[in-house]
């Protein structure tokens, strides 16, 4: 098995150890940086993402893997950088003003991150003009508004509304997700897409950056 594709294994297992001194000893034998991160941590993750999407692996599986992840980024970023290595692009991600729940949106940026995105996680509670100035200054590509209330969901509207008011609408594209919505809802506010599950929110994510 070539050195690559036990990054991928290592990072299936979870094996943060093995990723880690994998990464260092394809770094030390010039192994093409892109196919490190593609072939090897991003591919780890994707197969990752469909185990616990059908319920073959759960959520402390799926932290090892991404704590794997993290320990390979760490190695890999600084040549990404200098070999200009496109990613796949930035998301801004947060619990909408009065919600103070984020299990679910930290499940969402870990598994973001796994496949290749840039995560700018706000936290919870945060305000719309901070989801859009950060998302406009940062030039990202999605915004990604979770809430857990039924009463702090009009917050997200209130999201969609700024954007639009600011003319970032054919720049900057809305995801939606938390347990009281549906994808009625996000029709009604104007938002593009909406995630059942983390899972689904990354395939709905790479959908709207048209990433593979």
């Amino acid at each position: 098995m070539d050195i690559v594709k036990q990054i991928e294994a290592g990072l299936e297992r979870g094996d943060h150890d093995a990723v880690r001194a994998l990464v260092r000893l394809a770094i030390d034998r010039r192994v093409d940086t892109a196919s490190i991160l593609e072939q090897g941590l991003v591919a780890g993750m994707n197969v990752v993402g469909e185990r616990f999407r059908s319920h073959q692996i759960f959520l402390p599986e799926v932290l090892l893997s991404a704590r794997a992840m993290t320990a390979g980024m760490e190695l890999l970023k600084p040549l990404l950088v200098r070999d200009a290595v496109p990613g796949r692009g930035k998301i801004v991600l947060g619990s909408v003003w009065g919600d103070l729940h984020d299990i679910g949106k930290n499940l969402v940026g870990i598994m973001l991150r796994g496949a290749g995105f840039e995560v700018l996680d706000l936290g919870h509670d945060v305000p719309p003009e901070r989801f859009v100035e950060t998302a406009e200054r940062e030039s990202a590509r999605v915004l990604g508004l979770s809430a857990l209330l039924t009463t702090t969901m009009t917050g997200m509207g209130q999201v969609v509304e700024l954007v639009e008011r600011r003319g970032l609408r054919d720049r900057i594209r809305i995801i939606v997700g938390g347990a009281p919505l549906s994808e009625a809802f996000a029709r009604e506010i104007g938002a593009d897409a909406y995630g059942f599950d983390a899972a689904n929110a990354v395939e709905r994510v790479k959908a709207l950056t048209g990433a593979s």
